[in-house]
């Protein structure tokens, strides 16, 4: 156990959030699986924990990889989703009774797969890469209508017909995140009027021609009136069973597989999860489950503050933000704060895809933790030591003391000097190639932050000649005399 501890990178805490929620998650879903019926109990929990291992696994494969990797990834893969959308949203049959724009069914292997899930990853990290590379730079928005909106609007649209709260939580998200990443505000105003009026052509195009998308703007508009009205009524079914559910659960629950309304609430697995753990759990229970996913919120923050690089603080928050998002949105629903929505509790809703797109998208966050760590681990250990910074004069008795012969010791700490100087330059260099950015105009210059604090850094580090005197004087150099050895034969 101990060993698995050991490679298990990054921040800790974020582990033990994910791993709390995935954990309790079984609970729940174990209790509202009974409206399935005695024979898929089994079968559905099975699933959901063999989901949830899964999804566990794919983290810790992401968090090892370097999260400065994830920028070619991101280049590689946006086309690859956008074609994969556009297959689905041709699609004209069903999967399981469900629209199969959602979902395509991969060929060999038979499983149904959403796009839109991982579009959310994919698209984060791309933008997260182009801003970072244009930070210091003043963007235009006639430059970055090709390489930054071209794709976001591609996918915003494909999954709009099919999935209107995801798309819409797309185009926020990403907004937020190019907002942070120093976007020109003239310009995200403009964007984000052109939205709205795109959106009202769309809607006013779906209705003068419903048979092109059926049951989609109608399922919008009806969910809207909905939660506009506070009458009972059987439109307002889930949400009534909801509120009776929260309010069965008063305090502290009923207990843990109680729950009454399970077999009334309609996707007590998924959309409506977060009230059947209100009722089993009570009021102390939903708070708790609020605080866990606050509590991530925060620490996804801590790791983009402590990142060392532009892209690793935008790509931390860019990942991170929409899970929370998505976490808060689903409580609202639950409670009426938000009309009913579709998107289902993160790490404790049934799922796949979704599932397993935010255990990646958490271990991309976890992956720049980890590269935070690393780099802080290399400065602790540099500033351990205790060389100088400044000229020092040393006891020539301390200095010969190992070898008796002054010239040899020095000798043998100018040579460690040197291999302290190589390492150093090969590493300082290492991490300016790292952080470079490359510009296609050769005549325009600008300030690389992460190369000047890394310089500035290598700069305050104690002379190679001083390393190697105080690594001497800790025998921590082994030297021998080649000489003396073949005399001795």
């Amino acid at each position: 156990m101990r060993m698995l501890l050991n490679k298990i990178k990054g921040d800790k805490i974020i582990w033990t959030i994910v791993s709390l929620l995935a954990i309790f998650s079984f609970l729940p879903v174990y209790s509202a699986s009974s409206n399935f019926g005695n024979d898929l109990i089994f079968s559905n929990m099975t699933k959901h924990i063999a989901i949830i291992f899964i999804g566990i696994l794919i983290m810790y494969a992401t968090h090892l990889i370097p999260y400065k990797y994830f920028k070619g990834l991101s280049v590689i893969g946006l086309p690859v989703i956008i074609v994969l959308l556009f297959l689905t949203a041709i699609q004209g049959n069903l999967i399981d009774g469900a629209n199969a724009s959602r979902w395509i069914r991969l060929p060999v292997v038979g499983l149904s797969f959403q796009p839109s899930s991982m579009a959310i990853v994919i698209l984060m990290v791309y933008t997260a890469f182009y801003l970072s590379k244009n930070y210091e730079k003043e963007i235009k928005f006639s430059s970055s209508i090709l390489p930054l909106w071209t794709p976001i609007l591609m996918v915003v649209l494909l999954i709009l017909p099919s999935n209107f709260s995801t798309a819409a939580m797309i185009f926020l998200m990403i907004l937020t995140l190019i907002f942070i990443g120093r976007y020109p505000i003239k310009y995200l105003i403009g964007i984000i009027f052109s939205g709205i009026f795109f959106l009202s052509f769309f809607v006013l195009l779906a209705k003068t021609f419903p048979e092109k998308m059926p049951n989609r703007i109608d399922t919008w508009t009806n969910r809207i009136e909905n939660y506009l009205d506070s009458e009972s009524s059987e439109a307002n079914y889930q949400i009534i069973r909801a509120k009776s559910a929260i309010a069965n659960g008063s305090v502290f629950g009923v207990g843990a597989g109680k729950s009454s309304m399970k077999n009334l609430l309609p996707q007590s697995t998924s959309d409506f999860i977060y009230a059947i753990v209100t009722e089993e759990y009570g009021t102390v229970g939903a708070i708790s489950i609020l605080l866990l996913y606050t509590w991530l919120l925060f620490r996804i923050i801590i790791v983009s503050y402590k990142s060392q690089t532009v892209f690793g603080q935008l790509l931390a928050l860019g990942v991170g933000l929409p899970i929370i998002f998505q976490a808060y949105i689903n409580m609202g629903v639950a409670v009426q704060l938000f009309p009913v929505t579709g998107q289902p509790l993160p790490l404790i809703s049934t799922g796949g895809t979704s599932i397993w797109m935010t255990f990646m998208a958490l271990g991309i966050v976890l992956s720049v933790s980890v590269n935070k760590n690393n780099i802080e681990i290399n400065i602790m250990d540099l500033k351990k030591v205790k060389a100088p910074v400044n000229t020092e004069t040393y006891d020539r008795n301390v200095i010969d003391k190992s070898t008796d012969n002054i010239y040899e010791a020095i000798s043998i700490i100018s040579k460690r000097s040197e291999q302290i100087n190589s390492d150093i330059r090969t590493e300082l260099i290492d991490k300016l190639e790292e952080f470079a950015t490359y510009n296609d105009s050769l005549e325009e210059i600008f300030e690389n932050k992460e190369q000047i604090e890394v310089s500035k850094f290598y700069e305050r580090l104690p002379k190679p000649h001083a390393l190697a005197i105080q690594e001497w004087l800790e025998n921590k150099i082994y030297h021998r005399n080649s000489s003396e050895e073949s005399l001795e034969k």
